[in-house]
């Protein structure tokens, strides 16, 4: 069964996941943290000269000339120039690597989608993965900056800070050091309960998206039933668990926050009592103990810093875990190590022994099903819903693989070919049409991703799709409106046919391809299908058994499998169940026609 990934990774094994897509940036990594330790020369060098100019006028005032404080007050204006520009180039190239990486990350993960099978997507709500691919992954353009500089910044400051501390008085720089490990063990604990409430909110803002999308979606429907209150409670329910998910995040935030206040406080304690014992008995003077005192701000600054960041360090990190989720999900659907391009020759398919249930719910629709199908035969499938039409012609071009047995495409196992070439030689006309935002001009073109307006206009004519689309005011240019909103289901169905005619495959699998049109669109096209299929293996599927009366061979098709099989006129005689629904079904077409 193909599911999105659902597990809890360690932070080790986060940050040693992202860390190849960081490296990819190792110029712009380099460059970032030497500006960042150029930020940090006046926090280092400030307490310094607080010092040392502090020590001058208390023990040496001779000493104290302007010309001494002007110097130092060179020294400094100097690191803040340096500091500036430091700062600029931190700020934008920080951020640029930070976009190529989340760049990278996005095309990964659409690549790895458009890998996975129907099963999955069966499984999965789009506003889900919509949620990790766009906001999840925008937080990693700001962890991926940030994170390395602040670190990186704390670690300069601190081990700067310590080893001229160490100087001065080491006991007492241990002393008011030893209060780091206690505050990192505190920040640890509270950090993972800060991680699982970020991610807890990320999910339920991934079910608000599906449900919005839904509904928005389907208006239509929803008007159509007035059920505008009963989608509204919907999403009124939704929003009510996402804001209490929320407020659960800033509960733990906020505890996070408020213990490392609870720690600068016993830093600065540590060093007044400890630091003013120290004076008292002559072991520093005052010149050192501004120098502590100015060190351990910049010290809880620093730490302050990364605790702010903490909310966009724990929703990186959880825009890598969801990430994560994705790309971990296994491909059930791929080509095998050794696997070549399918050469097609006349089209011949074969179902040996073939047996199919859904991976999912393990629900069996196709029990050993042995099915030989001629090259260039018109072979139409017929039967009751249910009955394993569709999920037969599925199997064809691999969106699902068969459970057990095999079927073979001139005498090539179909697990064994590329799955691109293989999908190359099926044209496939759906029941459930779906065209993308842009012109009629592209979808058709999506047959043939380079064919000329020349083809695409010629493939509209053998759809029987021109004339409808001449008469629109902007002809082929005309904008289609998502998924198609804009043009009737008659109109949407022959502009899918017309993507197969161009793409002019040897294999055709039709489900339903007339289902959406009227009588007279369905006329004007069957010649053409007809003129398609010739020399072509072609699968059909029908409801109308008026659209399969001159197959070569008709298939009916039930829950158990195969039950009938012959020409029109040959199941006709048998007065089985082809006869039962071509009397139902025809009785059906009259009706229409009369309409």
């Amino acid at each position: 069964m193909s599911r999105m990934v659902s597990k809890r990774y360690k932070t080790k094994e986060l940050l040693s996941r992202f860390a190849p897509y960081l490296f990819r940036q190792k110029k712009l990594l380099v460059f970032d943290l030497f500006c960042a330790s150029l930020t940090t020369l006046c926090d280092i060098v400030l307490p310094r000269i607080m010092s040392s100019l502090t020590n001058t006028a208390m023990y040496d005032p001779v000493s104290l000339t302007t010309g001494l404080v002007l110097r130092m007050a060179l020294i400094y204006g100097l690191l803040r120039l340096v500091d500036m520009a430091a700062y600029y180039f931190m700020a934008s190239q920080g951020h640029i690597m930070g976009v190529y990486i989340e760049t990278d990350m996005r095309t990964d993960a659409f690549r790895h989608l458009e890998r996975l099978s129907d099963s999955f997507y069966a499984n999965t709500k789009v506003g889900q993965l919509m949620g990790i691919i766009t906001s999840d992954l925008f937080d990693i353009t700001e962890f991926a900056h940030h994170c390395p500089e602040e670190f990186f910044i704390a670690f300069i400051k601190i081990a700067v800070a310590f080893v001229i501390l160490c100087q001065s008085n080491w006991l007492l720089t241990l002393i008011i050091f030893a209060c780091i490990p206690i505050m990192l063990y505190a920040s640890i604990k509270l950090n993972f309960t800060f991680r699982n409430a970020t991610k807890a909110q990320r999910v339920q803002i991934g079910e608000l998206n599906s449900q919005v999308e839904e509904s928005l979606l389907g208006v239509r429907v929803v008007k159509a039933f007035t059920a505008e209150e009963y989608e509204m409670s919907r999403f009124t329910d939704r929003n009510e668990k996402f804001k209490e998910v929320k407020k659960k995040r800033y509960y733990a935030m906020a505890a996070y926050m408020m213990s490392t206040r609870f720690f600068d406080g016993l830093m600065y304690l540590t060093t007044i009592l400890a630091g003013g014992m120290f004076m008292v008995k002559g072991l520093i003077n005052a010149g050192d103990m501004v120098a502590y005192m100015l060190y351990v701000t910049t010290m809880i600054a620093t730490i302050r810093r990364i605790v702010e960041f903490a909310e966009q360090f724990q929703s990186g990190l959880t825009g890598i875990e969801r990430f994560l989720e994705i790309m971990d999900t296994p491909v059930d659907i791929h080509d095998e190590p050794d696997a070549k391009d399918i050469v097609v020759r006349g089209g011949h398919i074969v179902f040996d022994d073939v047996t199919f249930e859904y991976p999912d719910d393990h629900n069996r629709v196709l029990h050993h099903i042995n099915l030989d199908i001629k090259p260039g035969e018109n072979l139409a499938l017929v039967g009751e819903s249910g009955g394993g039409k569709t999920t037969l012609s599925s199997l064809i071009p691999r969106f699902y693989d068969v459970t057990e047995g095999r079927i073979l495409i001139d005498d090539q196992d179909i697990r064994k070919v590329t799955l691109h070439s293989l999908r190359s030689a099926i044209g496939v006309v759906q029941q459930d049409v779906y065209l993308f935002s842009g012109t009629i001009l592209e979808n058709i073109a999506y047959g043939k991703q380079d064919a000329t307006r020349e083809e695409i206009i010629q493939a509209a004519r053998l759809a029987g799709a021109d004339e409808f689309i001449n008469e629109l005011k902007d002809g082929y240019d005309t904008y289609v409106g998502e998924r198609g909103v804009k043009l009737s289901g008659g109109q949407k169905q022959r502009i899918s046919i017309a993507r197969v005619f161009l793409k002019n495959p040897p294999i055709l699998v039709l489900d339903e391809a007339t289902s959406a049109l009227d009588n007279q669109s369905e006329l004007l096209i069957e010649e053409s299908l007809e003129k398609l299929s010739k020399g072509r293996t072609t699968l059909t599927i029908a409801h109308r058994l008026t659209t399969v009366r001159d197959a070569d061979r008709i298939i009916v098709l039930n829950k158990n499998g195969i039950e009938e099989e012959g020409s029109h006129e040959e199941l006709l005689a048998k007065k089985g169940t082809y006869y039962r629904l071509w009397n139902g079904l025809a009785a059906e077409d009259l009706l229409l026609a009369g309409d």
